[in-house]
């Protein structure tokens, strides 16, 4: 604990600094927010060049032939570049925007899946993913007659790769994966999985929306196929996402969606298509969402990845720890090896809606209900529970003031 006590004191940035360009501290309230696997908050380095975008820059990208369009096509331009940077990707053109990693894996499952898979071909993904990379893969087995197989989970909440190992097989044509559950935290080991699935010829997908926002990550150092994640879960806004594909597959897959721009040329009965990552943006596209997306990673990198995740790691660490101490909660959390800022649990004997709302009246704020994870609350056998996550932003006094506040759930719902 006393490791965990000092990177909390000294975390390697200057905290003080960090939560100052959070605006939401200063409501009236205050308000500790712990929903951070929901949506991060933005700091107002991002409002501000968002604004900027749409006072100064708002033209419609790659059509106008005039100032205001050209400074919009530089805009998009620029954040893909950031964007590549970030994850290092091999090239810009392996960067496709979308509105959300829901929206990239969908992509994945109309383009590749619809038109590669076919009865006898499995399909392979955990037991722990979030809908948008669960539900999507229900629909490319069914429409293709591919089967949809599970990997199962230890007792510690792991991604058991025994299991893993022993259903893989030639017959495996993708693994699909979350790198960080959205519930648990659990963190498996992304660049095994790959090796793996790649020894089996297996291509790869990685929903990447909970890790991209914690710990660097590097695609061709990794080898996935595709990689998904949200901005908005990286102090990005609301609606604008990213799907990092390679250059060889993108090339030689279908566009996902039909119109203007992501055309070269339309005859009256057939149409070619631009180059990528083009070919897979139809329409005119969210550059704003994408300005405040690369300013969003300019910060990351500012406060530094590796001070976040260590930072982050010992907020969790803490909660768990204080969690503990409590009588009658069940705790959904690996105790072992690398671990997420998130954590399920439910206070046994109180609904977890009824929990959030007591919470809430105290000005904090986490989250209730499946959390878009229905098939991994049956294995837990809960249809639902609670959830804190935590940022760099939030503190160790916050999570103080949220054990204290349960301990006022448990007086009023009178459990002892």
């Amino acid at each position: 604990m006393d490791a965990i006590l000092e990177k909390l004191t000294n975390p390697g940035f200057d905290l003080e600094k960090v939560r100052s360009d959070f605006a939401y501290l200063e409501l009236e309230g205050p308000i500790i927010y712990l929903d951070n696997a929901a949506t991060t908050q933005r700091p107002n380095q991002v409002i501000d060049r968002m604004s900027d975008f749409y006072r100064f820059e708002n033209g419609n990208p790659l059509r106008g032939a005039h100032r205001l369009g050209a400074a919009a096509t530089e805009a998009m331009v620029n954040s893909r570049a950031r964007v590549a940077k970030f994850i290092n990707s091999k090239s810009v053109r392996e960067i496709i925007f979308t509105r959300n990693a829901s929206e990239a894996l969908n992509l994945v499952t109309y383009t590749w899946a619809l038109d590669n898979l076919k009865p006898g071909d499995q399909i392979l993904i955990t037991r722990m993913e979030h809908h948008s990379n669960f539900v999507n893969w229900q629909f490319a087995a069914q429409k293709t007659g591919a089967e949809l197989s599970f990997i199962e989970l230890t007792s510690d909440y792991q991604l058991d790769m025994a299991d893993y190992k022993s259903k893989i097989s030639e017959r495996t044509k993708v693994v699909a994966f979350s790198a960080a559950s959205n519930v648990l935290g659990t963190m498996p080991d992304t660049r095994e999985i790959i090796k793996i699935a790649k020894q089996h010829g297996a291509l790869t997908v990685v929903d990447a929306a909970q890790l991209v926002p914690h710990i660097k990550v590097d695609v061709q150092d990794l080898d996935c196929d595709f990689l998904a994640f949200s901005g908005h879960k990286m102090l990005a806004p609301l609606g604008i996402g990213v799907l990092y594909g390679k250059a060889e597959i993108l090339n030689k897959i279908s566009p996902f969606q039909y119109g203007g721009e992501m055309i070269e040329y339309v005859e009256d009965q057939s149409s070619t298509y631009a180059e990528i990552p083009y070919k897979f943006e139809a329409g005119t596209q969210d550059v704003g969402g994408m300005v405040g997306l690369a300013t969003a990673i300019d910060y990351l990198e500012d406060v530094g990845l590796t001070n976040i995740a260590e930072y982050e790691a010992a907020l969790a660490d803490y909660c768990v720890a204080e969690l503990e101490q409590l009588p009658d909660l069940e705790i959904y959390h690996p105790r072992q090896g690398v671990k997420g800022p998130a954590i399920a649990f439910n206070v046994m004997g109180a609904h977890p809606h009824d929990v959030a709302t007591i919470l809430d009246y105290h000005g904090v704020a986490i989250r209730a209900g499946h959390h878009c994870t229905q098939p991994l609350h049956r294995y837990l056998g809960q249809n639902s529970t609670n959830r804190v996550s935590f940022a760099f932003y939030n503190t160790k006094q916050e999570i103080d003031l949220f054990i204290e506040a349960l301990h006022d759930v448990r007086d009023i719902m009178q459990l002892g």
